[in-house]
C-alpha cells in the first residue's frame, strides 16, 4: 500500500530502522537509526514492532503527500513538524487521511526527527534490515536518500492502533550542553597521563564534519605516547578514536567495522542519542566512568524501556475523546 509521496525530500532524509546486524565481519556496517530511543518510541505509538523501519529526517525536513488514511508519529528532534495548515503535534499518535500534507519547517532543537507510519516503511530487505547506508548504495530505497517524487509503500498493520501520547517524563530534552560519559580504552595506555587528562577536563565542540558516520570534536588536542596507529581492529559504537591531529572523533550508526586509529574510551550506550540530536556547535565533556557502573545505566535504561513499554500498551488515548470521538482506535 503506497502511502507517501515525496513532493521536497528535505536535506537528508533516509529509511533506517533498528540496523544491519550479524554481517560485520564482512566489512557491512551496522547503520541503522542514529537515536534509537526516538526510533523505538515512534513505532511503539504506532503499533508497529520497535525496531520498524522509519524515516530519519535530519535537519531541514521533506514535504510528503500522505496517499492513504493512517495514523503516524514524529518523535526525536523539534523540526517544526506541520500537517496541513496547522501544527503536527509530536511524541503521540495523529491520524493523518489521504490528501493531507506532512511538512517540516525551522528546526527548534535536535538534528534528527523520526516519522513512523502504522506498518512501517515497506522497503526490500537487505541483509536483515531495511536501513540506509549511503556510502555503499545498500538498503532503503536504492540505497539513497529520498528524492522529489518517490512513493514510499507500508507494511500491514499489526493490529488497531489506539491513539496515545507520551507521558512527558518519557521525552528527552534535548541540550547544546552535553555529559557523555565514558569508560576508557580499550587502547587508553597509548595516552600520555596529560592526554588523558586534557580529554577528560576539556569541553569540545560538534565539527562542521559530523555526520552519520562519526562526531568529528574541535577543542584541545589529546596527547598520544608514540603515534596513533595500530593494527586495524573492530569498532563498538560509541568508540571514541584519536588520530593524528589529537581530535576525538566519537563513531556513530555508520561508522566503519574495523579502523587502525587508536581508541581512548567509549560512550556509553545510553548516551549516544545526545550525539544524535547535537547540532553543529554544540558543546560536550567526557566524563568517566567504571564498566560496573556502565552497566548499571544501561540496565536502568531497559527498565525505562520496559516501563515505556507497558504504559503504551495498556493505555488509552484521550486524545479521540478531546477530538469529540468515542472510538480513538482507527
Amino acid at each position: 500500500m503506497e502511502i507517501f509521496e515525496v513532493v521536497q525530500p528535505g536535506l537528508l532524509t533516509t529509511v533506517q530502522d533498528k540496523g544491519r546486524y550479524g554481517y560485520q565481519r564482512y566489512g557491512v556496517s551496522v547503520s541503522g537509526a542514529m537515536d534509537g530511543y526516538a526510533l523505538l518510541v515512534a513505532n511503539l505509538l504506532v503499533g508497529n514492532d520497535e525496531g520498524d523501519a522509519c524515516l530519519e529526517i535530519t535537519v531541514l525536513g521533506p514535504r510528503l503527500s500522505v496517499l492513504d488514511d493512517t495514523v503516524v508519529a514524529v518523535t526525536g528532534a523539534d523540526l517544526s513538524p506541520a500537517l496541513n495548515d496547522g501544527a503536527l503535534p509530536m511524541w503521540k499518535t495523529v491520524r493523518v487521511c489521504s490528501g493531507d500534507t506532512i511538512s517540516f519547517g525551522h528546526p527548534k532543537r535536535g538534528c534528527r526527527g523520526y516519522l513512523a507510519v502504522a506498518g512501517g516503511i515497506d522497503v526490500p530487505v537487505v541483509m536483515g534490515s531495511r536501513s540506509t547506508y549511503i556510502r555503499s548504495r545498500l538498503g532503503g530505497l536504492d540505497g539513497r536518500p529520498l528524492l522529489s517524487g518517490d512513493r514510499l509503500r507500508r507494511g500491514k498493520t499489526r493490529a488497531e492502533v489506539s491513539l496515545k501520547r507520551l507521558p512527558p517524563q518519557y521525552i528527552p530534552e534535548y541540550q547544546a550542553e552535553n555529559e557523555l560519559r565514558v569508560v576508557l580504552g580499550p587502547q587508553d595506555d597509548y595516552f600520555t597521563e596529560k592526554g588523558i587528562h586534557t580529554f577528560l577536563h576539556s569541553e569540545y565542540v560538534i565539527s562542521a564534519q559530523a555526520d552519520r558516520m562519526g562526531c568529528r570534536l574541535e577543542g584541545p588536542p589529546v596527547e598520544h605516547k608514540a603515534g596513533a596507529d595500530i593494527v586495524s581492529d573492530g569498532i563498538p559504537p560509541g568508540a571514541v578514536q584519536v588520530p593524528g591531529d589529537g581530535l576525538p572523533v566519537v563513531l556513530l550508526a555508520d561508522r566503519q567495522t574495523t579502523g587502525g586509529y587508536v581508541k581512548i574510551a567509549t560512550v556509553s550506550t545510553v548516551d549516544l542519542p545526545k550525539l544524535a540530536q547535537a547540532e553543529v556547535g554544540d558543546r560536550v565533556r567526557f566524563l568517566r566512568v567504571g564498566e560496573e557502573e556502565a552497566h548499571r545505566l544501561l540496565r536502568e535504561y531497559d527498565q525505562t524501556i520496559d516501563a515505556l513499554r507497558q504504559y503504551i500498551r495498556r493505555s488509552q488515548s484521550d486524545i479521540g475523546q478531546m477530538a469529540g470521538t468515542d472510538d480513538p482506535a482507527i
